[in-house]
């Protein structure tokens, strides 16, 4: 099929359009996580932030449910490329094969101890392959950037909150 210079012309433009478009929706609210994703980053979140959400479940589940809704806030953010690269992590992660063979957690995500998930985050983050070092580097600074981009976490750490008044 040959394509006219005109045809190549629109044909560009509609493309350009659907994909400004796309980053639109995209930006207009946060990336839906499936069930399985959302497991996953539940269990990444109750490890990582052990230390510092409450021990008893009931005010603990609420505060990771609210960390991985601030997590797709996130990626939400992100370039399309970014989103691309976390979405095939997070997809990865979340299906049971590739839990066991890069994470090494033989259990569903929902029924992964503390320990198991910290155990699998901690050799990410101690490995020799740059790729799970970076893997890892874009669950923590996710997480953490979450918990502590919610302004009912500044107490915890001193932070006043933004200065107020200067613009």
């Amino acid at each position: 099929m040959n394509f006219g210079r005109r045809q190549f012309i629109h044909t560009g433009l509609a493309g350009s359009l659907l994909l400004s478009f796309s980053g639109w929706l995209n930006a207009a609210g946060a990336r839906r996580f499936s069930a399985a994703e959302r497991e996953m980053l539940g269990a990444v979140v109750d490890a990582m932030l052990d230390g510092v959400l409450p021990a008893q479940s009931t005010q603990r589940r609420p505060l990771v449910a609210q960390t991985v809704d601030g997590i797709a806030t996130a990626v939400a953010g992100l370039s399309a490329a970014s989103q691309t690269e976390i979405g095939e992590l997070f997809g990865l992660l979340a299906i049971a094969p590739a839990r066991m063979v890069l994470a090494g957690v033989g259990k569903p995500w929902r029924e992964a101890s503390v320990s198991d998930v910290g155990e699998f985050l901690q050799s990410w983050r101690d490995s020799r392959l740059g790729l799970l070092q970076g893997a890892y580097g874009a669950l923590h600074d996710l997480t953490y950037g979450a918990w502590y981009g919610r302004p009912d976490s500044w107490e915890a750490i001193s932070y006043p909150g933004p200065p107020r008044g200067y613009f």
